[in-house]
């Protein structure tokens, strides 16, 4: 059974860090492409993050600079490492496994 547990959301201030994980179970996570998704009230889910099995990152433009996206292989978990947080990057944000699983979903607030 593959489970995909995030944790480490919260609320912040803007210009405040934050960072999440995602420890997955039931895959082999090492050759696995892994990703962090968005999703904001009234808004469709969109990308922000991937790695590869090799490490190869791609980033979504309005996060580029600010935001992290890592593995450890050992641990079976990819991290998000957010900084320089924004009003508009409130949204659940979720971890994907390939091209099939997702967590469950943690949620991001960054409010003064």
């Amino acid at each position: 059974q593959v489970q995909l547990v995030e944790s480490g959301g919260g609320l912040v201030q803007p210009g405040e860090s934050l960072r999440l994980s995602c420890t997955a179970s039931g895959i082999i996570f090492s050759i696995l492409a892994m990703g962090w998704y968005r999703q904001a009230p009234g808004k469709q889910r969109e990308l922000v993050a991937t790695i590869s099995s090799s490490r190869v990152t791609n980033y979504a433009d309005s996060v580029k600079g600010r935001f992290t996206i890592s593995r450890d292989n050992a641990k079976n978990t990819v991290y998000l490492q957010m900084n320089t947080l924004k009003p508009e990057d409130t949204a659940v944000y979720y971890c994907k496994a390939g091209q099939t699983w997702w967590g469950q979903g943690t949620q991001v607030t960054v409010s003064s």
